[in-house]
């Protein structure tokens, strides 16, 4: 692991060998999630594609100091009603990665992004029209305020966070309540173990922050412009039986795409599949992404 500092707040990384591709492949994290989550995809294609991993600022080992349980108790109780709309948005995440490939030269890049990575990377497409070259949604889609639906998960998702005492971790079979959470298959535990794990360690602001601003009325109704607007290819890795994001609206995001055409060429449903594909089906996963990154490339080469 390495680190750079971005906005005063280390931010843990992995980048594998350079290879032959022109491309890196830049793999972005789900809220409460980290970094580590891709290495199954990433062993599947490091042989031929450099594969960039990093914690999101708050998330995993990116965090800037350590607190008591009774601080962040506290904190995560003070912050429910606050605004984080410098410091948690998609966009404030986007810029965090400019300057990561900034930082690590990397000038060509394709950004799978998980989940609210996926939302990031594509406010990181626009951001960046030279540096990305196209965008892999994976379990990420949306773009319909449904207004009770989205009230009642914000505030389940603030009740979920505020009990999260760090000895947590260390109570025993804990893990099995996160071999099943949002899975069609029972997780191996070392996963579900880093599911406690992430859920845990994850900065009360940043949490918070995080849910609260990539669910507001008017960013979710931006993702479908935002969409539309975006020149680079963008493609979506759906999970069949994702009760999260179910594969309706991942479409329905991917609908406001010039690849869509008529019939979804840009949607790729997995069977056998919920909320944690990377996880649940990688080598499902690691294959559609070379077949995207390659033929596009491809493509680019006029062949």
């Amino acid at each position: 692991m390495a680190t750079i500092e971005i906005l005063g707040v280390p931010h843990a990384y992995e980048l594998t060998a350079p290879t032959t591709s022109p491309h890196a492949l830049v793999f972005i994290h789900g809220w409460l999630n980290s970094r580590g989550y891709w290495q199954p995809v990433i062993s599947r294609l490091s042989i031929d594609l450099q594969c960039l991993s990093y914690d999101l600022r708050g998330f995993g080992e990116s965090q800037s100091q350590t607190e008591t349980d009774v601080d962040r108790e506290e904190t995560t109780n003070s912050l429910a009603s606050q605004q984080f709309d410098s410091l948690y948005t998609p966009t404030a995440y986007a810029q965090d990665l400019l300057t990561l490939l900034q930082e690590l030269n990397i000038t060509s890049a394709w950004l799978i992004g998980h989940s609210l990575g996926g939302t990031i990377a594509l406010w990181a497409a626009a951001l960046m029209p030279d540096r990305v070259q196209g965008v892999i949604c994976i379990n990420a889609g949306g773009g319909i305020y449904l207004k009770e639906a989205f009230e009642q998960f914000r505030s389940a998702g603030q009740r979920f966070l505020q009990v999260r005492p760090r000895w947590l971790s260390q109570l025993p079979l804990i893990d099995l309540l996160f071999t099943r959470a949002s899975v069609a298959s029972p997780l191996d535990r070392y996963w579900a173990r880093q599911r406690v794990i992430d859920f845990v360690v994850a900065d009360p602001e940043a949490a918070v922050g995080a849910l609260l601003d990539s669910t507001t009325e008017e960013e979710v109704n931006r993702l479908p412009q935002l969409v539309s607007q975006l020149k680079q290819p963008v493609y979506f890795l759906a999970g069949a039986d994702d009760k999260v994001m179910e594969p309706k609206y991942v479409r329905h995001l991917a609908s406001f795409h010039r690849l869509f055409q008529y019939c979804g060429d840009n949607v790729i449903e997995i069977p056998d599949c919920g909320h944690l594909a990377m996880l649940e089906q990688p080598d499902a996963v690691a294959s559609h992404i070379r077949s995207i990154v390659n033929g596009q490339t491809i493509l680019d080469f006029g062949f």
